[in-house]
């Protein structure tokens, strides 16, 4: 395993992560090392513990035993939305959960909880309006601009993702932790979502959970392998996609998977 960036590259550290629950260890001392500006991938095996760890980055979960530092700071017994005032934002925290009102009333709010009103509805409508710029903004970043009027329950399943992630934007993440972010998607959706986060990814950190091994091959830079609970393997797509532990973690069906994501 590659040693870990310098400190000044290194946003995110953890180090001797375990969770356990009565007795089951989901998380095994894992020591990850995300590097400011890269897009770093967590995959692995359904049951891999993936999930767990990213409910233990954002403290939705105590972990057992171990450090997590952020930015430099032991953040291991901080609160979920110190988490969040620190810069590590998890896309489904502030997903459209407003289903009845506009895409770009969905970013606006995204835009209040930046802004300390997260759920202050009563405000006047000439302050609303004061952040109409900026989600018009964060809207054609994510290509939803001629979308700003729909109702967010009439958009197809992945221009949604996408007003996620515009979501996730406006409250302006250092990390964005992205979790399975084209679960469920046919392929001309799964192609726009995975361009959008290598774009939004230019000035900022990525760490997402993915299963889709073409997504991962096209824009991770450094991919993390989980088995068990443990990491088995970490690197480039090249090297992690041609490690025997990886290869057989993924129980052979997969070899092929793993191996011709680039095609």
């Amino acid at each position: 395993m590659p040693a870990p960036g310098n400190v000044s590259d290194t946003l995110l550290q953890t180090t001797g992560l375990v969770k356990e629950f009565k007795g089951f260890v989901a998380v095994a001392d894992v020591n990850l090392s995300v590097r400011r500006g890269q897009i770093h991938a967590l995959i692995g095996p359904n049951g891999a513990g993936k999930t767990t760890v990213f409910n233990l980055l954002t403290k939705f979960l105590p972990p057992t035993r171990g450090t997590i530092v952020f930015n430099g700071h032991d953040i291991t017994r901080e609160k979920p939305a110190q988490i969040a005032r620190r810069g590590i934002i998890r896309s489904f925290q502030i997903s459209a959960t407003f289903p009845h009102l506009s895409v770009r009333e969905n970013v606006r709010i995204g835009l209040q909880r930046q802004l300390g009103n997260s759920f202050d509805f009563w405000r006047s409508e000439r302050v609303l309006d004061s952040l109409n710029g900026r989600a018009m903004e964060l809207l054609d970043t994510v290509g939803l601009t001629d979308f700003a009027d729909t109702v967010t329950v009439e958009l197809s399943y992945g221009r949604k993702r996408a007003l996620e992630i515009a979501t996730t934007l406006a409250m302006d993440p250092e990390l964005m932790l992205l979790d399975e972010p084209t679960q469920g998607m046919g392929h001309e959706d799964v192609d726009r979502v995975t361009e959008l986060i290598r774009k939004v990814s230019a000035n900022r950190t990525v760490l997402m959970v993915e299963h889709n091994m073409g997504v991962v091959a096209r824009i991770a830079d450094t991919i993390s392998v989980l088995q068990r609970g443990q990491i088995i393997a970490e690197g480039a797509y090249e090297r992690v996609s041609r490690d025997p532990q990886v290869l057989e973690a993924y129980m052979g069906s997969a070899e092929t998977e793993l191996q011709g994501a680039h095609g």
